[in-house]
């Protein structure tokens, strides 16, 4: 049993099991430490992964090296690409998985990745020498060394449990909370506060009438998250359920309010608004007289299910009555009620680009106790925060993504320079440049880059250079290949496009709507015989072609876009001003930027509060 490693995980949720591979894959000795390691990568919430935006995360997980998309491909039991009737920036993969597999997967990684040791137990503080972080004492008073620490506790830092006006403590249900870290954490100066999420019922399928219910299949495509799964879906496919609320459900609900621990002042914290509770529903959306409900698989096998949209802290028998309001549900049984968990997080404008903390060397955060919300965004950060830590043990250069690289790289921008008031999920709407951080093209941004860093392995490097190759050599041939009108005009007919009056390039005709690669191929042997010739992946190729073809013009303007936006997180500014003395600067740019302490004039131009007349202001003093 060793004592003294590079870097030291603390937590194995989603965060800390992205974090713990990424470190030690680049050659830290790493170890990770957790509560219970029969539940290491828990879904505690929904047994998904991927939707809008989160979904490219995890494409960008798996680009940059991480295992999240692999171990989601393993575990499958349902894949629906979402968005599909919009562009393709707009695309974004989800997965039902089940959700036992799903942690043994894990497990079988991480017990099998060279320089990562696991230890079961709790810490309970933090060693601190000097300003430094040197390692971490545990509840059985064992104490591990390390130049490096990364907390991703999730919800369990005095996690406290609310069903109706029931208070357990806890990280999870029947799961204990962790106390003494945030505790320790304040007094090193800290600035932290609470929130809340919740979670919903869990349901007997055998108590469903399922023919009342609207049937929701999955897609039966290539489409995967990870780039380097070609293999197909090793589990049995299962379909999700739709059901609604109605104006009973709501009556039950509302007699009860006073019950609620959201409407009776019991829970004081912030909780998520873009995934509100159903009391939240029937009281911020008093004129609607239904809300939509999944019932979602827990497993390949399993009865277990999931409803999504009714998330509740409400009392057990509050939730089982409104339950049994609704038609399909009338028989329910239930595995466990629905709950609310407040726990403590920590204001992440205290955090460098790396997720390093500003306070401490060598002490990083990732996950919940950054004030997100979400499987996705937490291993988004944490794989950050893992081969940051070990870059940092090794005096290397650190690792970041800007916002036109990555989803990854604006979760950590908003979180660095705006903070949070509210549990932070990622949305298309939050990236300016979505045309560029497509679903299709995470690789193509990142796995260069985390393979020059150390990550990505030259397996995968290779991998992707050949599809790349492939990629560019069938859209030069697209933008060169001549199509006749008198060859081709039928087929444009049949197709329900309008016929050509002269001949014209073939990727003149992929850029109609109507029109795409595998729509012609059948009518241009020229075409099909380039196509017959192309690696492995075929269809992820042509998609990716394709794309780039129909788009290309608004990839290059948003690429030009981003370029000049780019030129100022260039100009590095750390250390180089006292900003209270800069009285050019208004009075709010001078707060924000003494407490934020940006490194480059384009993170400083992100903060709130800080004008293109202060940044002005700064250029001028920069001698620009």
């Amino acid at each position: 049993m060793k004592f003294a490693y590079d870097v030291i995980v603390v937590g194995a949720g989603h965060a800390g099991c992205e974090a713990a591979a990424a470190a030690a894959n680049m050659g830290s000795q790493t170890l990770l430490i957790t509560m219970d390691m029969n539940k290491i990568a828990q879904m505690s919430c929904n047994p998904a992964i991927g939707g809008i935006a989160k979904g490219q995360i995890v494409r960008e997980i798996d680009a940059l090296g991480g295992y999240t998309g692999i171990v989601t491909d393993q575990t499958a039991i349902q894949f629906r690409m979402l968005n599909r009737s919009k562009g393709p920036a707009m695309w974004s993969p989800r997965s039902q998985s089940d959700r036992q597999k799903f942690i043994l997967a894990w497990r079988k990684v991480l017990e099998n990745t060279k320089n990562l040791y696991l230890w079961q137990d709790t810490v309970k503080s933090l060693n601190i020498e000097h300003g430094r972080v040197t390692g971490v004492v545990t509840a059985m008073n064992v104490c591990f060394q390390a130049p490096c620490v990364v907390l991703t506790n999730g919800t369990f830092l005095n996690g406290l449990i609310h069903i109706g006006r029931t208070q357990l403590p806890g990280g999870r249900l029947a799961e204990p909370a962790s106390f003494g870290l945030s505790d320790q954490l304040k007094e090193l100066g800290f600035t932290t506060g609470r929130m809340k999420t919740g979670t919903p019922v869990r349901i007997d399928g055998r108590s469903v009438h399922f023919d009342e219910m609207e049937e929701q299949p999955g897609d039966n495509d290539f489409h995967k998250f990870s780039y380097l799964d070609f293999s197909p879906r090793p589990l049995k496919q299962r379909s999700c359920w739709i059901c609604y609320t109605n104006t009973d459900v709501h009556d039950v609900l509302r007699a009860d309010l006073d019950q609620s621990p959201l409407y009776n002042g019991q829970i004081k914290s912030i909780g998520p608004r873009y995934c509100p509770s159903i009391e939240t529903k029937i009281v911020n959306f008093a004129d609607k007289d239904r809300h939509q409900l999944f019932l979602e698989p827990e497993g390949e096998d399993s009865q277990e299910f999931y409803l999504n949209g009714f998330s509740s802290s409400l009392p057990l028998q509050t939730q089982l009555a409104a339950l049994q309001k609704i038609s399909c549900l009338r028989d329910v049984q239930i595995y466990r009620p629905g709950y609310a968990i407040e726990y403590d997080y920590f204001d992440p404008t205290q955090l460098k680009p790396t997720l390093e903390t500003k306070r401490i060397e060598g002490l990083f955060f990732a996950g919940q106790i950054n004030g997100t919300t979400g499987y996705e965004e937490a291993a988004g950060q944490g794989l950050i925060a893992g081969m940051n830590a070990h870059l940092r043990c090794h005096n290397a250069q650190p690792f970041t993504l800007s916002r036109d690289e990555s989803y990854i790289g604006v979760l950590i921008d908003d979180l660095i320079n705006k903070g949070v008031d509210e549990p932070y999920r990622m949305f298309t709407s939050r990236a300016e440049y979505r045309i560029l951080l497509r679903q299709d093209d995470a690789d193509a941004r990142l796995t260069e880059k985390s393979y020059r860093a150390g990550l990505a392995t030259r397996e995968r490097y290779e991998l992707w250079k050949e599809k790349e190759n492939a990629v560019e050599e069938l859209i030069a041939f697209c933008q060169s290949y001549p199509v006749k009108a008198r060859y081709i005009n039928a087929a444009l007919e049949q197709l329900g496009t309008s016929p050509l009056e002269q001949g014209t390039r073939l990727s003149t005709l992929i850029l109609r709507p109507q029109l795409g690669i595998e729509q012609l191929r059948p009518h241009i042997p020229a075409l099909r015989t380039r196509l017959e010739k192309l690696p492995n992946r075929q269809e992820e190729i042509v998609e990716a072609a394709e794309i780039r073809i129909k788009y290309q013009g608004y990839i290059e303007r948003e690429q030009q876009q981003a370029d000049k936006i780019q030129r100022l997180d260039n100009i590095r500014i750390s250390g180089k001003f006292d900003y209270s003395q800069i009285q050019s600067l208004s009075f709010e740019a001078r707060q924000k930027l003494n407490r934020i302490q940006p490194e480059t004039l384009g993170q400083a131009s992100r903060i709130p509060g800080v004008s293109p007349s202060d940044i002005s202001v700064l250029l001028v003093l920069l001698g620009r």
